[in-house]
């Protein structure tokens, strides 16, 4: 057998290293999925802030984010811009009630690394990093205010609306690149994906910044529709006017502006609002019509001119529980929230809130939570009681409330 020489066996040496140290350096390199925990994002609209609370339970608040980093340039655009300035404007002195709108509507990555948000006074969507606050991406929307959001189930596409524009634009939700778009109703609103992802629903409400609020003057509102387009080619499917569907039931003098709706979970049936309306409505999608109205408690207290109506918007908020027997209702302007039985349509406790804007349900399913702009709290209330179980203050003008998931040890940007 041949003696192996000296340099040989530096050779044998530095490969058998090799050998050993690289499947170590490619597992660093690599530490697999971050492990994730479910949380409720909360858009506080005039601070420009996002505050992210535990799912269910206490609804302990977890951590804030700063929606509006780069606000410096942002408003250095609009100043040097006399169209965006008036626009700008207009946004802070009608919709905004004498403030600016920050956040509209918030939703997490499925890697739970950012934060997808809806400027509505910046008429933008932005991307902002979980872990430094920083700004990912940014997609300026068509017109200049950017509205309401939807995430297919994948988690892959966010839909949102161009509300002076009447378009709704889908971005790729990791890079911002728009993937599609397609035209609406006037003042497109709030957007629901369906069928898996293969569709996306949009609710066009028209203009509810006006004091033509009379039935007589219904007309002076725009065209109001919710146009159904298919999610990947974004052409047209169908087109809903309630206009007529609740001519045929005897209601001509009611709105038909669909505000947030709720499907129920085998989507064949549309719970939805309307303007200046205590109550809500329950659509058949096979038949095409609306097949029970329900009514709410008008609250003594609160007025009946529909020019004091917060956006022509008596109610605002909808959602239902997972297994679809009950839903939960905000009654905004009568500052209450009730969970309703779907079978019966019966109302149960009136749970007092200030300016309820929006309800959605936690985590775990057994909670409808609303988000209580008057008070700057979101509360809790339990689906099988119909009682407040919990309320959490938050920031400025609390609306939007999503579920979402972030990295399990989060607790906020580390540049905060």
């Amino acid at each position: 057998m041949p003696a192996i020489r000296p340099r040989h066996l530096c050779s044998v040496a530095a490969a058998l290293a090799l050998t050993l140290t690289v499947p170590a350096t490619t597992a660093a390199a690599d530490p697999g999925p971050t492990a994730l925990r479910e949380v409720l994002f909360v858009g506080n609209n005039w601070d420009g802030t996002a505050d992210v609370l535990k799912s269910s339970g206490d609804f302990a608040k977890i951590g804030r984010i700063n929606v509006v980093p780069d606000k410096a340039q942002r408003m250095a655009e609009i100043n040097a811009d006399p169209i965006k300035w008036i626009y700008f404007m207009a946004i802070r002195n009608s919709v905004g009630e004498g403030h600016d709108q920050f956040v509209d509507d918030m939703y997490a990555t499925p890697d739970g690394r950012s934060m997808v948000v809806s400027r509505p006074s910046f008429a933008d969507v932005v991307s902002i990093d979980l872990a430094s606050g920083a700004v990912n991406w940014r997609f300026a929307v068509s017109g200049y205010r950017a509205d309401h959001m939807a995430v297919s189930p994948d988690g892959t596409r966010v839909a949102v609306s161009a509300s002076t524009s009447n378009t709704v634009h889908v971005l790729d939700i990791d890079t911002g690149a728009q993937l599609g778009s397609f035209a609406t109703g006037d003042k497109p609103h709030e957007n629901v994906f369906t069928g898996g992802g293969d569709y996306i629903w949009n609710m066009s409400i028209g203009e509810v910044n006006t004091d033509l609020d009379a039935p007589w003057l219904d007309w002076t509102k725009g065209d109001r529709r919710i146009t159904v387009v298919d999610a990947r080619t974004f052409q047209r499917v169908k087109v809903i006017d309630m206009r007529s569907r609740l001519d045929a039931i005897g209601l001509k003098d009611y709105s038909d502006a669909v505000r947030p709706a709720a499907f129920s979970p085998d989507e064949s049936k549309l719970y939805f609002q309307v303007s200046f309306f205590n109550g809500f409505f329950e659509y058949d999608v096979a038949t095409d019509r609306i097949t029970r109205t329900k009514t709410l408690p008008k609250n003594p207290a609160t007025s009946d001119d529909r020019t004091t109506f917060v956006n022509d918007s008596r109610h605002h908020g909808i959602s239902m529980k997972p297994d679809g027997s009950k839903l939960c209702v905000a009654g905004t302007m009568d500052d209450y929230a009730t969970v309703v039985d779907r079978t019966t349509l019966q109302e149960g406790p009136l749970v007092p809130v200030a300016k309820p804007y929006w309800a959605t349900v936690s985590g775990d399913g057994r909670s409808c939570v609303v988000s209580e702009s008057g008070a700057d709290q979101v509360t809790a209330i339990d689906f099988a009681t119909g009682q407040k179980t919990v309320s959490v203050p938050v920031g400025d003008h609390p609306q939007r409330v999503r579920l979402a998931r972030v990295p399990a040890d989060w607790t906020g940007p580390a540049s905060r």
